[in-house]
């Protein structure tokens, strides 16, 4: 049997395992993008009491690895009272993971920002909310858009883990097709080449939107 009538009959559970990774990155991504500018602001403006218990959550998440974070998340939160099946479980470490890259990202980008921008925001009467919507976020953009596609780009890639909860994405769709077809190279590099392509597009992506946005200046 050829490779291409097997890849024929592999084919819809291989797009069926796509689609899962792709609505665990997507879910992942999009939570994590709304967490990560929360923390991101509150690590740069927010009082004290705030600073220091999220900053002590994102630099403990961002230095434990993605495996174990989903280990710890699916295995530990029984323990801790938080029933989650396996499905929930990946996406709340993927997610927890990311939005604590994120909210590093939109730290930095906002103290990138000059004081002054928000003095004189100030000055001339706009309120907090104000100044962080009207003249912070729209300087700090720029800064935060090439970055934020790399970190998403790597939820993408730690998507790949949560085959080993169960999960049947697209890594353990082609896992199962190898061992009914007995063929491990052609379809790990089919593999590495659907994530070659989904990768390359997003980081394209980073680089289109970074020259867009060079040419704005403080």
């Amino acid at each position: 049997m050829n490779f291409a009538h097997v890849l024929f009959e592999a084919a819809p559970s291989l797009w069926r395992g796509l689609e899962v990774t792709v609505e665990v990155s997507a879910v992942s991504v999009s939570f994590a993008l709304v967490a990560g500018l929360l923390f991101g602001t509150a690590l740069a403006y927010g009082p004290i009491l705030l600073r220091l218990p999220i900053r002590a959550v994102v630099d403990v998440v961002r230095g434990i690895p993605v495996l174990v974070l989903i280990f710890f998340v699916y295995y530990v939160g029984p323990a801790a009272g938080l029933e989650l099946g396996s499905f929930s479980a990946a996406i709340l470490a993927l997610s927890l993971f990311s939005a604590c890259q994120v909210a590093e990202i939109t730290r930095g980008a906002i103290i990138s920002v000059h004081h002054g921008q928000m003095e004189a925001a100030r000055a001339v009467g706009l309120t907090f909310r104000q100044c962080l919507v009207s003249v912070i976020f729209p300087q700090a953009l720029r800064r935060f858009l090439p970055p934020w596609i790399n970190s998403v780009t790597d939820t993408v890639k730690g998507s790949a883990l949560v085959s080993l909860l169960g999960i049947v994405d697209l890594m353990l769709a082609i896992q199962q097709v190898i061992g009914r077809t007995y063929r491990p190279m052609p379809f790990y590099v089919l593999g590495a080449l659907i994530y070659l392509c989904i990768n390359y597009a997003l980081s394209s992506a980073s680089r289109r939107l970074e020259a867009h946005f060079a040419y704005v200046r403080d």
